[in-house]
């Protein structure tokens, strides 16, 4: 149970503490795409999306790692001006290892973030990248993510069992 514990949770991208992860030593901010920075159905980013990833790129590299195709990916990396991890099959630790073999950072110089635990928290600690996990922003989700939905409930209601994790109780 302790790979899909996340060192932080928050309620949201704009709730995190940028600033203290840059103190822990951080350089290097993974997100995932779909349900973390947008919902699944937008296909742009959103203004209040772009003046976040203005800020941050002042402090950190920021990569959009996803199981998304490219195809979804290319009007982020364009509007956002960020690299993108496109088809990341993520638990798979392949793409997070390729990211750090390619942009040279140390597994505690990055942080993933994202908002379901089987995909972007497990493949995160998988590797030993600090992991921030994020309630989801939208409603409708891909086949395989209510797939994944499904399989976290009994993840969260272990946790919080073990209080441990406790859905919407948020913690840096």
């Amino acid at each position: 149970m302790e790979n899909f514990i996340p060192d932080i949770y928050q309620k949201n991208i704009y709730d995190i503490d940028y600033m203290r992860l840059k103190r822990m030593g951080i350089k290097c901010l993974l997100f995932d795409l779909d349900n973390t920075l947008v919902p699944v159905k937008t296909d742009l980013p959103p203004q209040k999306l772009k003046e976040l990833f203005l800020y941050l790129e002042d402090y950190f590299k920021v990569i959009i790692v996803s199981n998304s195709n490219r195809k979804r990916l290319i009007p982020f990396k364009e509007g956002l001006n960020v690299d993108v991890a496109a088809s990341a099959r993520k638990p798979s630790k392949k793409k997070y290892l390729k990211i750090m073999q390619i942009y040279k950072f140390k597994e505690h110089e990055m942080a993933a973030i994202g908002d379901q635990l089987l995909t972007d928290i497990w493949g995160a600690n998988r590797v030993g990248i600090t992991s921030i996990l994020i309630s989801p922003i939208g409603e409708y989700e891909k086949f395989g993510t209510k797939i994944n939905r499904f399989l976290e409930k009994f993840v969260y209601h272990n946790l919080k069992r073990k209080n441990i994790l406790i859905k919407g109780k948020f913690y840096e």
